[in-house]
């Protein structure tokens, strides 16, 4: 990847290297638009094969960002970093974990203010406390908005709510969803699924996962490759992205793709109209995964966090989504095209609004 021409070419304003020698850290953090407010991301810690695969996901994962918050209406520009490493070997050395982080810290406080980091995957709330003790500049912390995976899960349930309404104008209730990825926001997601009545299916790499969501809300097991095949109304990817391929896509049996992954669609443009040629509507994901985002944007608030304002915030997702799907039917253009020219609007009519004084 030619990394200043993908930059310009959609946009991106910053992308930083960090490496501290002392506890070995290596982290990517880049900062894709500040147009709407400073750029607000979580923090993914991940073993990425090379360095050239982490710069990769973290460009895509802050774009992403951006179009999340600019859809959900915050005050709010899209960031992301990303951690090369073996997080559970940090967390087994609780001295090292603990100069890890505020060495991280220290180096999002030298950005000063443009980016703000959350919890994502391999980090934790604890991880947050850490950053907090060098830098104001975090949020997902403990006594405030805390893990945003509950209200994660809770805007793509809204989401998955708005599909089977413009899909099937039904309910959830009797609806075979299959779940790919029981961590967090998937474990929140079947509990919501459970008790809607949905009927679930999941899959994970992890066994321990799989067995907690089976016993607690009965839910059927299947291999990790197996969950394309499965017979489902609904795929629910809550895991990693790109999980929509030329590999998987000829296997979905499903009417709806929904989930909590970011990036699901590998190539957008080539994977998003063959699922609309199956016949499969895609909800875009950075709407549908956009709870948690909103939640800790209220840490922010004036008078500090607000779960009340948080929750009828996430509430609105269900009714973003059934725009999206309506005006994508109406228009013959794929759900994704759809949100982005909408989150695009907003961005550039606040561009233009910022050039009115100098």
């Amino acid at each position: 990847m030619n990394k200043f021409k993908y930059m310009e070419d959609y946009g991106y304003e910053q992308l930083c290297y960090f490496h501290d020698k002392y506890t070995d850290l290596k982290a990517i953090v880049c900062v894709h638009n500040t147009v709407l407010g400073p750029a607000l991301g979580g923090t993914r810690f991940w073993n990425y094969p090379c360095e050239e695969e982490a710069a990769e996901d973290v460009l895509r994962l802050a774009r992403g960002m951006t179009y999340k918050s600019a859809l959900a209406g915050l005050a709010l520009g899209g960031g992301k970093a990303v951690i090369l490493g073996d997080s559970k070997g940090i967390r087994r050395e609780p001295a090292r974990r603990e100069a890890f982080w505020r060495a991280f810290g220290r180096y999002i406080h030298g950005l000063s203010g443009r980016y703000i980091t959350a919890e994502d995957v391999g980090t934790s709330t604890q991880d947050m406390v850490y950053i907090h003790m060098e830098t104001p500049h975090v949020v997902g912390l403990p006594g405030r908005s805390g893990d945003p995976s509950p209200y994660t899960a809770l805007g793509v349930f809204k989401s998955i709510q708005a599909c089977c309404k413009h899909v099937y104008n039904d309910e959830i209730e009797g609806k075979t969803v299959a779940v790919q990825g029981v961590g967090n926001v998937g474990y929140y997601l079947c509990k919501h699924l459970n008790e809607n009545g949905a009927k679930i299916i999941v899959a994970d790499v992890s066994d321990e996962r799989v067995t907690r969501v089976v016993e607690e809300f009965g839910a059927t097991a299947v291999d990790p490759n197996d969950i394309y095949d499965a017979k489902a109304d609904i795929y629910a990817p809550c895991a990693l992205g790109a999980t929509v391929n030329d590999d998987t896509l000829p296997k979905l049996k499903c009417k709806i793709v929904c989930g909590g992954a970011n990036n699901v669609l590998k190539d957008p443009r080539v994977h998003g109209k063959a699922l609309r040629d199956r016949g499969i509507v895609y909800a875009p994901d950075y709407l549908a995964n956009a709870g948690g985002v909103i939640n800790v944007s209220y840490e922010r608030a004036e008078g500090g966090y607000n779960e009340e304002a948080a929750l009828r915030d996430i509430d609105r997702i269900y009714y973003r989504m059934g725009d999206i799907l309506r005006s994508s039917d109406e228009t013959g253009k794929l759900t994704f095209e759809t949100a982005d020219e909408m989150a695009e609007a907003r961005i550039e009519a606040v561009r233009n609004t910022r050039s009115i004084m100098a």
